[in-house]
């Protein structure tokens, strides 16, 4: 792929001892959008290699709570507030090790994950969303109401479909592209303030062709989540 990776954020992470130029992105959009109370608690999904936990815990203070999950393995980071866990996100024991280490439910839920690109659009979009909707099924489960959320998704067929169940469980949704994005990158912020806690439309039990769902099954998901976490770190993402 032709970029130039030292770029101004990448140089500048070096320099203040960020682990990925991602960090950045995180700090601009907590500018624009408020996403994380003091003190609050924070879940991070596919958090390595730890840029987003650092934004964070800068922003909570070490009175907040915030946990990081992932297949890979992450380099301890110098907060008490963060707790990291190292599994599978769709795991139900994993997930209760994170609400016991945040002490409850969660007000902020933070995916920044990204599948393999493979460099055909389709596919990538398309895993792209399965892991979007990972975060917002995990949303749905472990957000405080009045919570906020934030996805990377890249946008494709499916992102109206994201959207709009979005939509369903948020008061508030947009989108952006922060600063700090690579000019080669199709990517996209979702970012959902105002958790309802529950859904403005309930999904039929029985979905009919066309109609949205936002369920991707255990083996698709744990697939998905593999292809991401398991991929070299690019610190340019």
């Amino acid at each position: 792929m032709a970029f130039h990776r030292k770029d101004h954020f990448y140089k500048q992470a070096k320099e203040e001892g960020l682990r990925s130029r991602a960090a950045y992105k995180l700090e601009e959009l907590h500018k624009r959008f408020q996403i994380f109370p003091k003190g609050g608690r924070v879940l991070d999904l596919g958090a390595a290699p730890g840029g987003w936990l650092q934004i964070a815990a800068e922003i909570v203070g070490p009175s907040g709570r915030i946990v990081g999950i992932d297949l890979l393995p992450i380099d301890p980071l110098p907060y008490r507030q963060i707790t990291l866990l190292q599994g599978d996100l769709l795991d139900e024991t994993v997930q209760k090790q994170a609400m016991d280490a945040l002490e409850g439910k969660a007000h902020t839920v933070l995916s920044d994950m990204a599948p393999n690109i493979s460099g055909i659009r389709v596919t990538d979009c398309a895993r792209s969303y399965e892991l979007a909707l990972i975060a917002l099924q995990i949303a749905q489960k472990m957000l405080l109401p009045g919570g906020s959320m934030v996805v990377k998704i890249f946008p494709g067929d499916d992102i109206d479909n994201f959207l709009f169940a979005t939509k369903n469980l948020f008061k508030k949704v947009r989108t952006t592209r922060p600063e700090a994005t690579r000019k080669t990158s199709s990517e996209v912020y979702v970012i959902a303030t105002q958790f309802r806690g529950t859904p403005l439309v309930q999904a039929p039990e029985s979905p009919q062709e066309g109609d949205i769902s936002t369920d991707a099954t255990p083996e698709d998901a744990s697939s998905a989540v593999a292809k991401n976490t398991h991929a070299p770190y690019d610190p340019l993402s």
